[in-house]
């Protein structure tokens, strides 16, 4: 019987080892390579933007190799597949550390991958670039963070300001909201700096819920928003769950003035194509759209790289949102190693915490807790969609910016929102 459970026990733990197998096979290892290792939503509902983060990855790795390396050694990315489950984050970095033996290991993906990274992260004295995270220092205070998204030193707050002060500004001036949020943790930061934005305005709530992150039928939730009458309807949302809202509204027939919010997954190409139509008329939050204003010295190179990648690779044929961020904040550990000649966290975190970092995204500065000084969170408002085709998406008009004033668009908003969907 003892030796039956053993070899029963064996397997059990063969077929765990198989399941972290890399999500690619990989190069056999230099003796002297730099790796870099990490976890990656390749699999389950944040995939949508895992995937295009990874190429984008690679094709930094590839770029820095062929220039010769950091600190004379060529890099080699570790990465595993975390399925989008926040669960399987820390055992993933431990096998990093402990058995891969990476010589720096960086967050994943998002707010609710890289929470869960951050124990480990201070436990060990790790450098945390953290890619896409709302406002996650705000509880660590961490001295090694640094955040790769353009949220500015009020991130909760600058993530929806945009869209509270552009109702603000339309006349007769709407009165009432509804507020709808996933129960995430990205989506309740979102909410937080909402409530404060509307309260700078005066606006009342007359809707407030919070729905299960694995909830797939959103017509009830539309339906008692109409019910309610708000003339904004503000959401906060991840991808599967924001497209569900959206095909609820044009399905139900939302009627309000404005519509959208902090919606992650309504910059994905590929859940734009499935869209379609219905999201003419949707405000939301973006980081990067292919106007003149925002070609920043580097991007439209990187842009071409990956797009003649991305179809082979399976993913966002055209990377606008995710990859330019992921590319760039390899810019930044990148610019940081090269410059102190080290790996030592401290240097490092030193280095970023004084320096510009130079990127496609434009030019950084990080503030002392490792958010941008300066917000660059783009208002955007989609206009003109017809069908389903993906050539207009490559379009500046399809991508009508509202704030800040410096990327501002010539087109304007179209208001009220019930107009595109009568």
């Amino acid at each position: 019987m003892n030796k039956h459970r053993l070899h029963h026990h064996a397997g059990r733990l063969l077929a765990a080892l198989v399941g972290f197998a890399l999500a690619t096979v990989q190069p056999a290892r230099a003796v002297d390579a730099l790796r870099i290792g990490f976890s990656m939503s390749l699999s389950g509902g944040l995939a949508v933007t895992g995937k295009p983060a990874l190429l984008a990855t690679q094709i930094w790795a590839e770029k820095v190799n062929a220039e010769g390396g950091l600190l004379g050694r060529k890099v080699e990315l570790v990465y595993y597949d975390d399925q989008s489950n926040p669960a399987l984050v820390p055992s993933i970095y431990s096998k990093l550390l402990d058995i891969d033996k990476v010589d720096l290991a960086i967050p994943g993906y998002s707010t609710n991958m890289t929470a869960a990274f951050m124990p480990t992260a201070i436990e060990r004295n790790l450098l945390v670039v953290s890619y896409f995270c709302l406002a996650l220092n705000d509880q660590f205070h961490y001295p090694r963070y640094f955040s790769m998204v353009p949220f500015g030193p009020q991130p909760k707050i600058s993530l929806s300001k945009g869209f509270f002060d552009i109702a603000a500004a339309q006349e007769p001036k709407p009165q009432t909201v509804a507020v709808v949020s996933a129960d995430a943790e990205f989506a309740q930061g979102a909410v937080e700096g909402a409530r404060e934005n509307l309260k700078a305005h005066d606006f009342k709530i007359v809707y407030d819920r919070t729905y299960p992150a694995n909830l797939l039928d959103f017509s009830s939730i539309i339906r008692a928003v109409q019910a309610a009458n708000p003339d904004i309807v503000y959401v906060a949302s991840y991808p599967a769950d924001g497209a569900g809202l959206v095909r609820a509204a044009n399905e139900v027939g939302l009627k309000t003035k404005l519509f959208g919010g902090s919606m992650v997954g309504m910059q994905s190409t590929p859940l734009r194509m499935q869209l379609g139509p219905l999201l003419n008329g949707l405000v939301y939050h973006d980081f990067w759209v292919p106007d003149p204003k925002l070609m920043f010295p580097g991007i439209e190179a990187f842009l071409a790289t990956y797009q003649a990648r991305a179809v082979a690779a399976g993913t966002d044929p055209l990377g606008y949102y995710a990859p330019p961020y992921a590319y760039a904040r390899m810019q930044v550990v990148g610019q940081a190693i090269a410059a102190s000649s080290t790996l030592d966290t401290d240097k490092l975190a030193a280095y970023l915490r004084v320096n510009v970092l130079h990127t496609i995204v434009g030019d950084i500065r990080f503030n002392q807790d490792g958010e941008w000084s300066k917000s660059g969170v783009l208002t955007v408002q989609y206009q003109g969609i017809s069908g389903n085709g993906l050539d207009q998406f490559r379009k500046p008009g399809t991508y009508v910016v509202l704030a800040p004033d410096e990327f501002k668009s010539a087109a304007g908003l179209v208001y009220p929102y019930s107009k595109l969907h009568d």
